[in-house]
């Protein structure tokens, strides 16, 4: 009967676990390049009570065992890396991956991350940098007289001059990063992931060419939560975790029972 009381208990903080994640996910539902994630269980070890095989009467063998298993635990949480919505801003410097890969953007202890994230703005000296100030790789810097920026779909940057005498002028183009296995990176939180061991090695790449996404300028990717699915996880994790407080009652109650019995 104790296991009952362990084994639902292990379901009820599972399913706290699991609105952990659902909570964060619709928590970011307007975050820029965010990406949702996903909690994956898994089942607990087994008390076998009889092997399968084992002898029974008379020399036969069960051709099944006897077990029974205590209970459940979160396995993982997975990045789900699906792309959202893309929304038009107007703005020049916004950009968005058509597809597979990921800007650089270098931190300020020097390692470098990755982010789904293109909003973009310009510093002090003119660098294209994200919302936290970190500066895009590769470095572009955008003149102080530039009338205009276009980003091509192939990462070119151009710059129009206030001089119209004077033609545009390259000055840059953004790569893209891809990983063979980008739910194996870690978030670092401000829209930015690093790479481990796990995501394998970094693989810098032109936009629109061998698989890597093109860019689109004057635009956002959006979240890609779903706000109607998150809520059915929602309900979803709510009646799992009432049936599991159902059954610590049921089996309290028939260790009341239990205890009320005489001789």
């Amino acid at each position: 009967m104790m296991r009952a009381l362990y084994s639902a208990a292990t379901g009820m903080s599972a399913q706290q676990f699991n609105m952990d994640v659902i909570s964060n996910n619709l928590a970011n539902v307007n975050t820029n390049g965010f990406k949702r994630s996903r909690a994956d269980f898994q089942d607990l070890m087994y008390q076998e009570l009889r092997p399968a095989g084992s002898t029974i009467a008379q020399g036969a063998q069960s051709p099944t065992g006897l077990e029974v298993g205590l209970g459940v635990r979160p396995g993982s949480t997975e990045t789900m890396f699906e792309e959202g919505t893309f929304n038009e801003t107007g703005n020049p410097l916004d950009v968005a991956v058509e597809g597979d890969g990921f800007f650089s953007v270098l931190l300020p202890d020097g390692s470098t991350a990755y982010t789904r994230d293109g909003s973009f703005k310009r510093d002090q000296e003119g660098k294209m940098v994200n919302s936290d100030g970190y500066p895009l790789l590769p470095d572009i810097t955008i003149p102080a007289d530039a009338s205009s920026v276009s980003i091509g779909k192939d990462g070119t940057v151009s710059v129009g001059s206030s001089d119209p005498s004077k033609a545009r002028t390259t000055i840059g183009k953004i790569s893209l990063t891809r990983f063979a296995n980008p739910a194996g990176l870690t978030h670092i939180g401000g829209n930015n992931f690093q790479a481990t061991d796990a995501s394998g090695t970094p693989q810098e790449g032109v936009p629109g060419q061998a698989g890597f996404g093109t860019l689109s300028q004057d635009t956002l990717e959006m979240s890609n939560v779903q706000i109607v699915q998150e809520m059915v996880n929602m309900i979803t994790a709510q009646r799992a975790y009432e049936v599991n407080s159902k059954a610590i009652q049921t089996a309290n109650e028939m260790l009341g029972i239990a205890n009320q019995l005489r001789q």
